[in-house]
């Protein structure tokens, strides 16, 4: 296994897990950069990780990837907490500023999110500088399709957002509920993505790595085997975003699982377009391959993360 990769002294990660997308903490003499801020259950601690990296600096600006839970969670809390403006992906701007719960996949998932005010946006191909380096926006459509990568050319870094990951990407949400052609984009991305000279890559979860190359090839795996086969994406969408939910409520009751199911949005598209099973069968099906996993266990009647 390679070792941890070097990062400026002037960039700080926070590796936060699953149910919170990472942190990157950026210094500028007196000032910082935070981008993203985490699940709104952890807001809380997302402020005091910050706090206690600033040091007594001033956080100036919170910029997000995308629009997902995970990533804009904490930005109210943190705004709050530190005075910072908020940059967000232009396209997910409008969103924002009528605070569309579906579009922002909160109803449509069963998540959750505090209500904040975007202050500005950067668009694909947009510069800003922060922690002494300039980085550019990357257009990285398909896990959400107005989502940005950030990319500084002088160290070869790549704050990748969902796009990449050490070992794949995030639920393409588009294909698994038919609002649009997520595989397309996210090969176009994957496609973009290696065509830049990257050292190091700083995923949206999961430690920073630099087996740039060994991580698109398995990226560009998972998406073919997606292509190939839409009812093994729809599976992982449940099976992944049932652990989120999991993973912040801590244990789900099962007699409610069938009908948690077929209510919320995202499983229910999944099912009727890919699978075709009534609720009752979902979820069996559901809790053994988190069980098989070793995710979940059964403690009587209820689901239990492990």
């Amino acid at each position: 296994m390679s070792a941890p990769p070097r990062l400026p002294d002037t960039l700080q990660v926070f590796e936060r897990g699953w149910l919170s997308a990472n942190n990157v903490l950026l210094f500028d003499g007196g000032e910082a950069t935070l981008v993203d801020s985490g699940y709104v259950t952890h807001a809380g601690q997302t402020v005091a990780l910050v706090r206690a990296a600033l040091d007594g600096r001033q956080l100036g600006r919170l910029i997000n990837t995308h629009s997902h839970s995970d990533h804009i969670g904490g930005n109210a809390s943190v705004q709050r907490s530190f005075g910072c403006t908020i940059t967000v992906p232009v396209g997910m701007a409008q969103a924002v500023r009528h605070w569309d719960e579906a579009a922002l996949l909160l109803s449509t998932a069963a998540q959750h999110g505090e209500r904040f005010e975007a202050d500005a946006t950067l668009a694909p191909g947009d510069r800003f500088v922060a922690g002494e380096l300039e980085w550019q926006a990357i257009a990285a459509p398909g896990h959400d399709m107005d989502a940005l990568a950030y990319y500084n050319a002088e160290r070869r870094i790549l704050m990748s957002g969902d796009a990449l990951w050490r070992d794949g990407f995030g639920i393409l949400f588009a294909d698994v509920l038919g609002t649009g052609d997520g595989l397309g984009e996210a090969r176009r991305t994957l496609e973009g993505i290696g065509r830049l000279a990257v050292d190091v890559v700083i995923p949206g979860h999961g430690a920073p790595f630099t087996e740039f190359d060994d991580a698109l090839e398995r990226a560009f795996a998972r998406l073919q085997a997606f292509e190939a086969d839409g009812a093994r994406m729809a599976r992982n969408a449940i099976r992944a975003c049932v652990t989120f939910k999991l993973l912040d409520v801590r244990s789900m009751a099962l007699d409610d699982l069938p009908r948690h199911l077929d209510e919320t949005p995202l499983y229910r598209e999944a099912n009727q377009r890919f699978l075709g099973l009534d609720p009752e069968a979902l979820a069996s099906w559901l809790v053994k391959e988190l069980e098989r996993a070793g995710v979940a266990r059964r403690q009587g009647a209820q689901l239990e993360i492990c």
